[in-house]
């Protein structure tokens, strides 16, 4: 029986495996899925994530529940030999060792791009996991809770400051998300005041929003600033030693939450620990039919697709253009991937892939979006509910789909839960103290500023 191992069970590897299970016959192949997580983050959830208006699991979708004929195994590949037909596993607490295959699937994903900027790596988070999300969130509400004891004065101002860097999707529906959620919980804190608010966002471009034109991206940036946020175009970030934000424009302020969204970059395993060809960016070289390798040189029985494989765009009439590394994309190529290795184990036809754009759409905070499609531009609450609608859809499983709808439901009816589960980060505190405050403080000390 042959041994198809797919690399990464994000978007691309999971419709892959997902499509193979439908596609083939009995005991013709048996399909493995190598990824670290148990689950596949649906990330266009993340912001409302961090505004509470999505739950954490519902962003989430179980591999071992819905890949039920696929094996899995939780590690990290660190190493592919596709000469000898080997990948290096690393499980989390044990030791490496090898898997061989017959066919390779490479959908490892990409990584969060970080640059060596004094005191981000100590301070800031992510937001490309649903822990991270759910951490920016819980950090939110427990600043809030922490500002509203504390007088008017540099400490309610730093517990009350907010900085993303990065003014791409993610960032920028992060960024109006939390906007969004600590302008609508001020009415349950009557100590604090929108003055008190300080969100800022950070772009070393001239404009957000790149996959936008620019009339659409410059109404973004009026929208938020007349939220009352802070939009720092061609700036940088110099320095967040200790929360104290250093900015390439002069300005200079401290921030108890730091987010980080600049990009992402090309998966270690593909960019430097592989002999499949890869490009100037680290990208694995694709075909259009998502096989690795050139026309002139295929590689055999090795495909790839999403974040890491630099796929022809078919749909662009620019010569060279690459597919844009997005969920729309990543969705798409694995599921033309299970059928392309269906039809190659079967005999049948290989066909390219080919898809344009359906247009982008984002969430600027709650009943606030932008959408656009060509030409067509639309603002405000309807872009809004075109992205939820979207994404309802696009979400894989109807039972996912029915969980994130009550949640939205509940929401509406009720508003959203405001209540800050920041101690799970460290569940043993509480029993570590004994409920002693001189001990929780310095418990407190010891983990730092995580």
């Amino acid at each position: 029986m042959r041994e198809i191992l797919i690399v990464g069970g994000g978007y691309a590897g999971f419709y892959t495996a997902w499509g193979l299970e439908k596609s083939l016959r009995a005991g013709e192949a048996r399909v493995t899925v190598v990824d670290p997580r148990p689950y596949m983050t649906y990330q266009p959830f993340l912001p409302e994530v961090t505004a509470g208006s999505v739950e954490a699991r519902h962003a989430a979708v179980s591999l071992r529940r819905h890949l039920r004929r696929t094996r899995l195994v939780a590690g990290s590949v660190t190493e592919i030999r596709h000469a000898d037909r080997a990948v290096t596993v690393r499980p989390v607490d044990a030791s490496d060792y090898e898997l061989r295959y017959d066919i390779l699937v490479v959908t490892a994903g990409a990584v969060t791009r970080t640059f060596p900027i004094p005191g981000v790596a100590q301070q800031a988070i992510g937001l490309k996991h649903v822990e991270e999300a759910v951490a920016v969130r819980d950090r939110l509400l427990t600043a809030f809770d922490q500002a509203a004891s504390l007088p008017p004065g540099a400490g309610r101002r730093r517990l009350l400051t907010v900085t993303f860097v990065g003014g791409g999707f993610s960032g920028v529906e992060g960024f109006g998300e939390l906007l969004s959620l600590a302008t609508a919980m001020l009415k349950y804190y009557p100590e604090l005041s929108l003055e008190d608010l300080s969100f800022h966002l950070v772009e070393a471009r001239h404009r957000i929003l790149p996959e936008v034109s620019d009339r659409p991206g410059e109404w973004v940036v009026r929208s938020l600033e007349r939220r009352g946020a802070h939009v720092h175009l061609d700036t940088q970030l110099v320095s967040a030693v200790d929360g104290h934000v250093v900015l390439s424009d002069g300005e200079e302020f401290d921030s108890e939450l730091i987010v980080w969204t600049a990009g992402n970059a090309s998966n270690p395993v593909v960019h430097n620990h592989t002999d499949l060809p890869v490009d100037e960016r680290g990208l694995l070289v694709v075909r259009p039919d998502l096989r690795v390798g050139t026309d002139s040189e295929p590689m055999p029985d090795v495909w790839a697709a999403g974040d890491d494989a630099a796929v022809p765009d078919l749909a662009l009439p620019t010569p060279g253009a690459r597919t844009v590394p997005n969920a729309q994309h990543a969705v798409r190529q694995g599921k033309r991937l299970a059928k392309n290795i269906a039809a190659h184990l079967h005999g049948g036809r290989i066909r390219n892939y080919r898809h344009g754009s359906l247009g982008v759409v984002a969430t600027l905070g709650l009943g606030r979006g932008i959408f656009q499609y060509r030409r067509i531009v639309i603002k405000g609450f309807p872009a809004w509910l075109m992205h939820r609608g979207y994404h309802v859809l696009a979400v894989p499983t109807w039972e996912r789909k029915v969980r994130v709808l009550t949640v939205w439901l509940t929401a509406a009816l009720f508003g959203r839960d405001l209540v800050s589960l920041a101690s799970v980060q460290h569940p043993r505190d509480a029993f570590v103290t004994s409920g002693n405050p001189r001990t929780a403080s310095l418990s407190g000390a010891h983990h730092g500023r995580e």
